[in-house]
């Protein structure tokens, strides 16, 4: 009967409905538990990377100060030697010393080592660092956050995935700060992020532009790799759809970054041409 009929309708749209909000709780959970452990794993890795840093660090700069006192004392005694004993053997065979071991070598390649070594200690110390902007470690309230310092801090975390597919080119334009959920942000550049660079097959570029209009801010992640098919294309935002082979994707980025931009109140749209590439 048409009642019947009408009953099974509505019963249906309640069903649906309820999948819809199980899928949305199902996916804030997972965003939950995914932000909770990298908040864990920041707050355990600068805690434990921060102190030995800090006194290699210090020890560093007081090996360089050291090593240039010594070098001194060796310029000085050269010079005493020559000045006391001009032309004996016990200078010639100091001479020959020097010119054994290349101290003229050895003083400007421990400088440099020195040197490069303080730079690979604040490149650890700016990674750590880059890590706790990255999960916001005990910020889970809406606070007003810098959308360029939360790119610029991702792009710093997932540079290793990112170096040797692409050249990273940045166009960006004047914004206001923004009340968000700075590290979700983060998650959600982080995830397109590191699906351009999988896209690009050898070598490419990937570009991030930003800008303000009309009351909004926007951010656009183009690359020119692969595209995704058009078939696909309505379907990327699916929870646990993915074209990667098994164990290379679990089809939860773009759905996690969907439900994410979408608490936030935006919106997040793809445009892609096979071949050419993806905004």
């Amino acid at each position: 009967s048409l009642t019947d009929i009408t009953q099974r309708k509505r019963m249906e749209q309640k069903q649906e409905q309820l999948i819809a909000r199980l899928s949305e709780a199902h996916d804030q959970l997972l965003q939950s538990e995914k932000m909770a452990s990298i908040g864990t794993l920041a707050a355990g890795v600068a805690h434990e990377i921060n102190n030995p840093i800090g006194y290699v660090n210090s020890n560093m700069g007081t090996l360089r100060h050291y090593v240039g006192t010594l070098l001194s004392v060796v310029d000085a005694y050269g010079a005493a030697v020559q000045k006391a004993a001009p032309g004996w053997a016990l200078a010639a065979e100091i001479e020959a010393i020097s010119r054994k071991a290349d101290l003229g070598y050895l003083k400007d390649d421990i400088a440099d080592l020195v040197t490069e070594s303080m730079d690979g200690l604040k490149r650890v110390k700016d990674i750590v660092q880059a890590l706790k902007d990255f999960s916001h470690v005990g910020q889970s309230d809406w606070q007003y956050a810098d959308v360029h310092a939360g790119l610029d801090t991702t792009l710093n975390i997932v540079a290793n995935e990112i170096k040797y597919k692409a050249t990273v080119e940045k166009h960006y334009g004047k914004l206001p700060e923004i009340k968000c959920l700075a590290s979700q942000l983060n998650q959600v550049f982080m995830n397109l992020l590191v699906n351009a660079a999988q896209a690009i097959q050898s070598r490419g570029v990937i570009t991030i532009a930003t800008g303000a209009q009309d009351g909004w801010v926007w951010v656009k992640i183009s690359d020119n790799g692969c595209g995704i098919p058009q078939d696909n294309l309505k379907r990327v935002f699916e929870p646990f759809f993915t074209t990667k082979p098994v164990g290379s994707g679990t089809g939860l980025g773009l759905s996690l970054s969907y439900s994410i931009v979408n608490k936030h109140g935006g919106r997040i749209d793809v445009a892609s041409k096979p071949g050419v590439g993806t905004v």
